[in-house]
């Protein structure tokens, strides 16, 4: 039974040993680390540098739609509103507005899907860099994040 359990461990063992004296006999591997400063950085030439540019996913207008649908609050909302209506008005969503350069998010509006008319229940902004999601705050009149949002409800 001793063999089994020592077996695995002693050949994990001697292999980590060998990868060790292999890599350092290598002459590409620098065993000793360095600190890097303010000169090392300026002695580099600048062939060496490399600027790594961010890369931005933008979401599509499916995507910022589903992300606010999918919110907790707006699921609850959708069943209160069908409950208290027994099935005869839903919630809805729809993309109101598309980003622009000045306004770099979708707007998206939860309504109430009524026979005759729509009543809006929340307004919603999801940037398109990021999928960040604020919530308008009507009484203020400003978005605001979804944690504080959270918070209003709350009370």
């Amino acid at each position: 039974m001793k063999r089994f359990i020592y077996l695995p461990i002693i050949s994990s063992l001697l292999m980590s040993v060998g990868c060790q004296v292999a890599l350092s006999q290598s002459s590409n591997y620098d065993v000793k680390p360095r600190l890097i400063t303010a000169q090392t950085l300026s002695e580099l030439k600048p062939a060496n540098i490399v600027k790594v540019a961010e890369v931005s996913q933008q979401i599509n207008e499916d995507t910022a739609l589903n992300l606010v649908w999918k919110l907790p609050q707006v699921q609850r909302k959708a069943k209160e509103i069908e409950r208290l209506s027994k099935g005869t008005i839903k919630l809805g969503a729809i993309v109101d507005g598309s980003p622009t350069p000045n306004e770099p998010y979708y707007k998206i509006r939860i309504f109430e899907n009524q026979s005759d008319y729509d009543s809006t229940i929340y307004w919603f902004r999801v940037f398109n860099d990021s999928g960040l999601i604020e919530v308008l705050d009507v009484i203020e009149n400003k978005y605001i994040s979804l944690d504080e949002w959270r918070e209003q409800l709350k009370r």
